[in-house]
């Protein structure tokens, strides 16, 4: 992925770069603060005449930089702004070497100014170019001292009489020759300068490229976090649509376990809902009303199953089959089928439903079956099949919720409980003695 195409990456890059190029014109403001107070001491103690021509150009030397701080950022800033004030930076440095007189003596040539110092004040400044995370303007602010330092070095040497290099030296160069050619005050050492300025602009290469990583290093963290947040809002996207037809704890195992949950059996409980006379409903109103209608009341029935930690595992037309404690963990499973019963059938009535619910607890069996291509959660198990029949008996007793005595015999310390008598279920071999709740005066008779 191509810089541009990061969602938020220049944008963020460019707030690093300015955020360096003020520490680093802060750090430059701070310098040439000490100079300011360092000259203005001199001018003010020294015996020699004052300088304030100097005093006034380092004042204007450090406002330049203020402005250009508080300029970054801004629809006032251009590219081209921090380049120009690098420039400055360095010309004015190979200026001072140039003008600045070393000694009020007119004997002395400035060519000591280059021995007595050296381009190692031109450093500093292009090691705070590398603050910008700027690349381009490293090799630019190396590649400007060197073209500075030179033309310094050769318009103080154009103005010598007399000039003494390396070239002077005898090949057999005995001490006194170095005495009086190395220590003469017309040596100006032009194989120095070379070698200066070559490891300088060595130098400003390498700062140059160690930006370069570093700005590298910076995309590829945005890349990492780009992909990652696309990875995650699909993720969600995915979890989010599934989570329409998959219960969303359901939607997160499989997220986790690669989209295959394998087969967990514990102990808890079914419900299975289903809607009476939902066909003679149906054959009152238009498709768009049932459909609806429907789809109103079995959103709101999965929010009370949900509120009692339960999970709708599937719908089954005008119905649906919640478990409890498989797979989202319950340790009171009857207790919370019990509850949902009661919320749904009360549910139902405040929609002119009539609902048959049939609750049945013991060992279920939990996990996804199906192809490589499609693939469904499901509980299965006798417990589920055991739920289906009492459904079917409700109409038979005319009961809107009946359940079994596993769920009885938890349900009974906090409901009223009645017993149906024993009933044979179709697909079993014995009678099963069927359970269901006590009509309160406060249920509106929803519980009959």
């Amino acid at each position: 992925m191509e810089e541009s195409k990061l969602t938020d990456g220049p944008a963020r890059f460019q707030a690093t770069q300015n955020r360096g190029l003020k520490i680093g014109i802060l750090c430059r403001t701070i310098a040439v603060g000490f100079a300011l107070v360092w000259y203005g001491s001199y001018v003010i103690l020294s015996p020699q005449e004052a300088r304030w021509w100097t005093l006034v150009a380092i004042a204007v030397f450090a406002a330049i930089g203020i402005v250009h701080f508080f300029l970054i950022g801004t629809r006032f800033d251009r590219w081209w702004m921090k380049y120009l004030l690098f420039t400055i930076d360095i010309l004015t440095v190979c200026a001072l070497f140039a003008v600045l007189p070393i000694s009020a003596a007119d004997a002395v040539p400035q060519i000591i100014a280059f021995r007595s110092y050296g381009i190692y004040y031109l450093f500093p400044v292009v090691v705070l170019a590398t603050l910008s995370l700027s690349w381009t303007l490293v090799v630019w602010s190396g590649a400007v001292a060197v073209a500075g330092w030179w033309a310094a070095f050769l318009w103080i040497v154009s103005g010598m009489e007399r000039t003494l290099s390396w070239s002077d030296f005898p090949v057999d160069a005995t001490r006194q020759d170095y005495e009086n050619i190395f220590l003469s005050i017309d040596f100006i050492g032009r194989g120095n300068r070379v070698e200066e300025t070559g490891l300088l602009f060595m130098a400003a290469c390498i700062l140059a490229v160690a930006v370069y990583r570093a700005r590298e290093v910076f995309f590829a963290q945005l890349r990492a976090e780009e992909k990652e947040r696309a990875e995650r809002d699909l993720r969600k996207n995915i979890s989010d649509t599934f989570g329409r037809y998959v219960p969303s704890s359901v939607v997160e195992q499989l997220v986790h376990a690669g989209g295959k949950i394998p087969p967990m059996q514990s102990s808890g409980s079914v419900l299975l809902l289903d809607i009476a006379g939902f066909t003679a409903f149906s054959a009152e109103k238009s498709p768009n009303e049932v459909i609806e209608a429907l789809d109103r009341f079995l959103s709101a029935a999965a929010d009370v199953v949900a509120a009692n930690h339960g999970v709708v595992i599937t719908y089954t037309g005008d119905g649906l089959l919640a478990s409890f404690n498989a797979p989202l963990e319950n340790e009171t499973p009857q207790l919370s089928a019990i509850a949902s019963a009661v919320a749904l059938a009360s549910h139902a009535k405040e929609r002119n439903f009539d609902v048959r619910i049939g609750i049945a607890s013991g060992d279920l069996v939990s996990g996804t079956i199906g192809s490589e291509s499609r693939t469904a959660f499901t509980v299965y198990g006798d417990t589920v099949n055991r739920a289906a029949r009492l459904e079917g008996l409700c109409k038979e007793l005319g009961r809107s919720v009946l359940f079994d005595g596993m769920t009885a015999d938890a349900a009974s310390a906090n409901h009223d409980i009645i017993e149906m008598g024993n009933h044979r279920l179709r697909g079993t071999a014995k009678d099963d003695t069927v359970f269901s709740l006590q009509e309160r005066k406060s249920a509106n008779s929803t519980l009959s």
